[in-house]
């Protein structure tokens, strides 16, 4: 009995499945058919008309960082850029056809892959050749290729961006990320090509070396050679952008302010800065020495030019504290801010930025989003992370002092971009800016389709009325929200863009996951179709009366058509 009562009820269960699966199965046919049956032809004619318009901004251009704009030279009406003659007799030009041969010939050569058009490499021609002038004779070579002429050898090097420099011993390369600028090429390639620590003997030394170079190291120690002087050597071996001495004549020890009563061994870091002199206290070992000559070695503040943009972006030390002011503001600003960053070297690099230098400080100043001209002081995480921070208030001692340790204990809340807030926005596209993006974007109750877009981006202007359609078309749908954001002038952190454009989709109901990255065709219809698929409340696109009425007059003429002729055959 219980058997029979068992296999009528799995039979019955069997029976729900079957019938609950054809339904669904059905239920998905069924919207598969109105989805094919939906017609889009207006859409496409759209699209069509879209593509055939002139394109009204010029030659697009494929910007994707903040960099690439110092680097375009393209004419836009003005008269272009003419960089001074530069006199590189000594600079070896290669090619493919030479290169290989060139660099087996030559010891020690520096290879400098640029391109014709590029900003920085423009401003590195005149110091990479007077370079290579003043190491003429010396064993070795200074050499150029021009990546863009010979692209296969530049890719076999795998030259990302320009200029890129490599230096080259007995045919191994390493890349050279030091300074621009002529003294920190020939100081870095003379460490390389020759003993990591040279002795000073003479005053007429000391007093020319003092006079030419602009940071140097010096031991003061009772014997050139032994223990101690191989643990300064092994120092020496690991820094490539700051010479080392030693000596053991009292008299040039004072010339680099050190008591020669002073026990040996002594060590100090001269500077051409405000914090010239660094004297070291620590034990005399190789680790000790690099660790004191890594943190005091950069000037206390760095003044942030073209020139001082490598050394600020390419020091292992990301995290920066940056001081914006007027050149008249510095005066009172930045000696509190000298005095305040000394609890920091190792720790951070200090950056000033003057807000009214046209050249850089300005355009600086408006990718940070510091505008006006009051004294600003920012916290920056640096470009992989990308983090900013906002001192609220007056600039103090104390302040910057406690604003520092928070940054560095990451016990600060991330300042974000923002354009003011539209006074009105009732456009087919809504306008984001960074302080209302949580208000439209992350409204659970909606879908929101968003485009990050720059305003000189070549790409973004050519999808422009495309995307202006699909928010004209989708206006009466509630439910469904399309957006663009400024992002070079607005932030958030749900809105990490890749390039320009970036379009990035948030399902209603589902705002705490990551948006969606759209990758389809940039077409009216694409879009709608990836929308109908993506969103979580399902909508129907309406015709435009225009084409329903053009289409009942078609159709009412064709029937009127028919009618005539029939007429006619009787």
């Amino acid at each position: 009995m219980a058997m029979k009562k068992y296999l009528i009820l799995s039979i019955f269960l069997l029976n729900l499945i079957f019938f609950i699966t054809v339904l669904s199965l059905d239920s998905k046919d069924t919207k598969s058919i109105e989805d094919e049956e939906e017609d889009l032809s207006f859409l496409e004619e759209e699209d069509s008309a879209a593509h055939s318009d002139s394109y009204p901004y010029g030659d697009q251009h494929d910007y994707e960082n903040y960099e690439d704009l110092e680097d375009d030279s393209s004419d836009h009406g003005y008269d272009s850029y003419e960089p001074p003659a530069v006199d590189e007799k000594d600079v070896a030009l290669l090619k493919e056809g030479n290169f290989s041969e060139f660099i087996a010939k030559n010891k020690y050569v520096m290879v400098e892959f640029y391109a014709p058009w590029c900003g920085h490499c423009q401003a590195l021609a005149p110091e990479y050749a007077a370079a290579a002038t003043e190491l003429k004779g010396e064993s070795v070579m200074l050499a150029k290729v021009d990546a863009t002429e010979d692209a296969e050898l530049a890719q076999k090097y795998d030259v990302q961006g320009y200029p890129t420099v490599f230096f080259f011993i007995d045919g191994v390369h390493k890349p050279y990320n030091g300074e621009r600028n002529k003294d920190a090429i020939i100081s870095w390639i003379k460490k390389k090509t020759g003993p990591g620590l040279s002795n000073i003997t003479t005053v007429e030394e000391a007093e020319r070396i003092l006079k030419d170079e602009k940071k140097v190291v010096l031991g003061y120690l009772n014997d050139l050679v032994g223990y101690v002087s191989e643990e300064l050597a092994a120092a020496a071996a690991l820094e490539d952008d700051i010479n080392f001495y030693q000596t053991a004549s009292p008299d040039v020890a004072k010339l680099f302010h050190i008591d020669a009563q002073a026990k040996r061994p002594a060590l100090v870091i001269i500077k051409k800065e405000a914090e010239n002199i660094n004297h070291f206290g620590g034990e005399f070992t190789k680790s000790a020495i690099a660790d004191f000559v890594f943190e005091n070695k950069l000037p206390l503040v760095t003044n942030f030019t073209r020139e001082s943009a490598s050394e600020i972006f390419e020091n292992p030390i990301k995290k920066q504290l940056i001081l914006f002011a007027t050149s008249k503001d510095s005066d009172k600003n930045l000696p509190i801010f000298q005095e305040a960053v000394k609890a920091f070297k190792g720790k951070l690099i200090s950056v000033f930025v003057e807000i009214d230098n046209k050249d850089v400080g300005k355009p600086v100043s408006e990718y940070f989003g510091v505008s006006g001209d009051a004294p600003r002081l920012l916290a920056y995480t640096g470009n992989e992370d990308g983090r900013k921070f906002l001192l609220e208030g007056e600039i103090t001692l104390d302040g910057i002092k406690s604003f520092g340790e928070k940054f560095l204990e990451d016990n600060l809340k991330p300042f974000y971009k923002s354009d003011p807030i539209p006074e009105t926005n009732d456009g087919d596209v809504k306008i984001v800016v960074g302080n209302n993006f949580d208000e439209i974007v992350l409204d659970e109750s909606k879908d929101v389709l968003l485009e990050i877009y720059a305003p000189w981006c070549g790409h973004c202007q050519a999808l422009e009325p495309i995307y202006n359609k699909l928010g004209k078309h989708l206006r009466g749908i509630d439910s469904l929200v399309i957006a663009k954001m400024d992002g070079t002038t607005n932030e958030h952190p749900r809105a990490k863009a890749d390039g320009f454009p970036t379009l990035l989709f948030f399902p209603a109901g589902n705002k705490s996951f990551d948006p969606i990255t759209v990758d389809t065709d940039r077409t009216v219809v694409a879009f709608y179709k990836f929308l109908k698929k993506h969103a979580s409340t399902p909508f129907k696109i309406q015709k435009p009366a225009s084409t329903q009425k053009t289409t009942e007059s078609d159709a009412s003429s064709s029937q009127e058509s028919t009618t005539n002729d029939a007429k006619d055959e009787l």
